[in-house]
């Protein structure tokens, strides 16, 4: 009974509001009351009470049977009104009128918070629900098992599916008059219930001391319920439906409705109301179902966008269905979103400017998504159109990214579209045919057409629906006007040819396109997205479709993690399939693989390059003077003479040529494993052994006169024993000069140009790298020349003399593999250091093999 005191008194007690059971806990807080009356039957039978009920004492009115405490005050139970209500009044000469309990009418299985005087309860109740109607309800229920995989016809309405949708709504700044009225938010409620084509079939709501309305509303198709904080202008509300039809269009009428603005105090000016809100699939849906719905926890639109609270500002500009999918454009900022350059020089923020750490000044980010993937994101100085998310149903409509409304708002645009089209165009020596395969939206096609080589291109677009609505609402993706020599709209250049159909369909049925393409760009969905890729015959078209020396590149999808599993068990599967089949392909020399940080994504975005020709590894491994020449000299000015590329240049293609570590990593988890993977760092057991030619007492190694008769005129001799698989002089070694086959082609010209004589210096210089350099055997067009004491080092060609090797022995092979990630990484260590090739004892002369570093 205390803790029914105590629930009671403190608002807390839930449950049936029965008379039997108010009586004896108001009696327990002092106000005594004797033995109730038998209640007419029509006051407690579940059917509503029809006509007049006179009043009925439930209590006499001895005043020896109160309590001392209850001064003059007399009390009668048991009013019950015509529509059911039981009514408990306070009399005497301070009560005037007051009603202590207030009970509306309930049917026998409903139940109502009872919180005694702190509760001014008002109830609407439908005494006959809707579902016991007979075609009031719009849907018929069906909940037999057999109907839970069906189709719904329309009319039936299966409940069988444990699954719904939930929408949370935060607002602020709203007016507390409107917030503290039961009525006012009531009628809102059922307003915004109405307008989302929902079924409200009754509500409930509690006004509380000392302010704030907490309501409920039982729909048809589940419940809506808020609770407001009238002095601080907040409410918050959830709204919970077991209908697949969509949620999110209720949110409009949510803001229209419940956003009563407030009224500033000291401006007299109505203030903002701010609102957030977040969606989520519910339940428990089939795998099937969960892959088509693009809102599914899963994909990136619900984890970027729909879902989290923390994106506070979302607002739904464009809603676009095709006959092929469907286009969103949003406003998004999420809450530790702060301002970017361009948005300080924009606001004039100055230094401790407290606006720099406010999500309220910082630009909106665009994101673009297809079939629920992002796909890049944007952020957008004072941009009033500033997320594009696409949903894309057909694996081919792929828009790849939405350009911003101004100058300098299409930063990370162009960051994408230069990371996925300039490495694979740099890669080949002179491009003139290029394909595309999607793109419509233009990005890809403008960062094509600034290569002064390119001659023709192709795109290939499923739905000429893209193109128009990118030119229309997004014409500066496809703005080509500062390019020279180019038209002003890139859809309109000379040496553009568009295909409206499947791309990888094209690919495969169109044989004027075998051997075409020197770049071919897919710029349509990652692999885990695009079924294509994992088919034998689309990624054999693919290669076919490349010039001898072409060169093809896709969107890659999420670089690897470290602590991801094999590849082909983990989060990218058709990935390693895609690249397993350009391995086997034997018309593909070299793969490799690059990610970047700076293209909108959260994470850094992985993209793959495949070549037909091993030769263009040397364009790969260009050092960072050569690919900025080549920048300069390839790419068509800018009529505004500013840089034609923001992101891509000789040191962006630098930390482009080594992976991280991560997928080294992936790699080697491959099973078998392979054969490099055991050499992915120095072995830590095995010793080093250095020369130190001015210290014989520290050194392992001396130099001395070679034997009478011998090639060299000194040899290398061990002072100490040295086990097997020791490392041979690796300070010497790793300190070697590394030249390009180019620069010593040059420098050899250069020694004997007709008419100037004999450059000793150069000639010497150009000898010393062919007596002592050897080709690196990665294809990078690199020579390692050895300057330390490994160079006097005796070369034989009788393997019985030969006591160390190359510290990584020839692949089992016999060439390098089209792809690791391991090569890449190590590639210079690969090509210089020695080891014991078995034990070598003090005193014994060192000797390399004649075919040392031969493949």
């Amino acid at each position: 009974m205390a803790t029914m005191v105590v629930a009671f008194g403190t608002g807390l007690m839930m449950g049936p509001t029965d008379a039997r059971l108010a009586m004896p806990v108001l009696s327990f807080l002092g106000i005594e009351l004797p033995e109730p009356v038998q209640l007419p039957a029509a006051a407690i039978n579940s059917e509503p009470i029809v006509g007049a009920m006179s009043t009925q004492s439930l209590m006499p009115s001895n005043p020896q049977a109160r309590n001392s405490n209850s001064k003059s005050a007399t009390y009668m139970v048991g009013e019950v009104s015509a529509n059911g209500e039981i009514i408990i009044n306070k009399e005497g000469e301070d009560a005037a009128g007051e009603v202590l309990i207030k009970q509306a009418k309930r049917t026998k299985t409903e139940h109502v918070a009872t919180l005694g005087y702190k509760i001014r309860e008002t109830h609407v109740n439908i005494d006959t629900p809707v579902l016991e109607g007979t075609g009031d309800v719009p849907h018929e229920r069906d909940i037999t098992y057999d109907r839970i995989n069906k189709e719904n016809d329309g009319n039936i309405r299966d409940q069988t599916m444990p699954s719904g949708q939930h929408l949370l709504v935060d607002m602020k700044n709203l007016e507390a008059d409107f917030l503290n009225s039961e009525s006012r938010l009531a009628r809102a409620m059922q307003d915004s219930v109405i307008a989302g084509g929902l079924t409200m079939l009754s509500y409930h709501c509690h006004s509380l001391h000392p302010a704030g309305v907490s309501c409920v509303g039982v729909l048809l198709e589940s419940h809506i319920s808020f609770h407001t904080w009238p002095d601080e202008g907040v409410i918050t509300l959830d709204m919970f439906t077991t209908s697949e039809k969509p949620l999110l269009p209720v949110l409009p009428s949510i803001k229209e409705f419940f956003g009563i603005p407030r009224v500033n105090a000291e401006t007299g000016e109505k203030e903002e109301v701010v609102t957030v809100w977040s969606h989520e699939l519910r339940g428990f849906r089939t795998e099937d179902a969960r892959k088509v719905h693009h809102l599914d926890g899963n994909s990136d639109i619900s984890k970027h966008v729909t879902s989290p609270l923390e994106v506070v500002y979302k607002e739904h500009v464009l809603n676009m269905e095709t006959e092929y999918g469907r286009i969103d454009i949003w406003d998004v900022k999420e809450r530790d979103d702060t301002p970017g350059y361009e948005d300080g020089l924009r606001l004039g923020l100055a230094p401790q400017d407290p606006r720099w750490f406010s999500y309220e000044d910082a630009s909106p980010c665009r994101l673009l998504f297809l079939d629920g993937v992002l796909h890049v994101s944007l952020k957008m100085p004072t941009c009033s159109l500033c997320v594009v998310l696409l949903a894309w149903a057909h694996t081919n409509m792929c828009l790849s990214v939405l350009t911003p409304l101004f100058q300098m708002a299409n930063q990370t645009d162009r960051v994408f579209h230069e990371t996925l089209v300039h490495p694979a165009m740099f890669a080949h020596p002179s491009p003139k045919s290029v394909g595309i395969l999607g793109g419509g939206d233009g990005g890809s096609l403008r960062e094509v057409l600034k290569h002064k080589s390119v001659t023709d291109v192709t795109m290939v677009e499923l739905d000429e629906k893209v193109v128009s609505v990118s030119k229309e609402y997004l014409p500066e993706i496809s703005d080509c006007s500062d390019i020279v020599g180019s038209k002003p709209n890139c859809f309109d250049d000379d040496r553009l040819s568009l295909i409206f159909t499947d791309a990888f369909a094209y690919v495969k049925e169109k044989k004027e396109a075998n051997g075409k393409f020197d770049v071919l760009v897919a710029d349509v969905n990652q692999p885990e997205n695009q079924d294509e890729y994992t088919d034998a015959d689309t990624v054999n078209a693919l290669v076919e479709s490349l010039s001898p020396l072409g060169v093809l590149v896709i969107n890659a999808g999420e670089a690897p993690m470290i602590v991801d599993p094999r590849a082909d068990k983990g989060m990218q599967p058709k990935r390693e399939a895609f690249t397993k089949l350009l391995e086997a392909h034997p018309k593909i020399a070299s793969i490799f693989v690059f990610e970047d940080a700076q293209s909108g994504y959260v994470d850094p975005v992985a993209f793959l390059v495949a070549c037909r020709d091993a030769s263009c590894r040397k364009n790969w491994y260009g050092q960072t003077d050569e690919i900025n020449y080549q920048v300069f000299d390839r790419l068509q000015a800018m009529k505004s003479k500013k840089p034609a590329l923001i992101q891509f240049d000789g040191a962006t293609q630098r930390s482009y040529q080594v992976p991280p570590r991560a997928w080294e990593t992936v790699y080697c988890r491959r099973e078998p494993e392979p054969f490099e993977c055991a050499y992915r760092g120095l072995d830590m057991t095995k010793e080093l052994f250095e020369y130190y030619p001015k210290n014989e007492d520290e050194s392992a190694f001396v130099i001395r006169e070679s034997k009478e008769g011998a090639e060299n005129d000194a040899a290398v001799y061990a002072t100490v024993d040295i086990p097997e698989g020791s490392y041979i002089m690796p300070t010497h070694l790793a300190a070697s000069l590394e030249v390009s086959e180019d620069s010593a082609k040059d420098s050899n010209a250069t020694a004997h140009l007709e008419g100037v004589g004999e450059a000793d210096v150069l000639t010497d210089f150009v000898d010393y790298i062919d007596e002592n350099g050897h080709s690196a055997r990665d294809g990078s067009g690199k020579i390692y020349v050895e300057i330390g004491g490994s160079r006097v080092i005796r070369e034989s060609d009788d393997a019985s003399e030969v006591n160390i090797r190359r510290w990584v022995p020839a692949h089992p092979d016999g060439a390098r593999p089209k792809y690791s990630p391991v090569y890449d990484r190590h590639r210079h260590s690969f090509d210089v250091f020695l080891v014991a090739s078995r034990d070598i004892k003090a005193g014994e002369e060192i000797v390399k093999p004649g075919d040392l570093w031969d493949y």
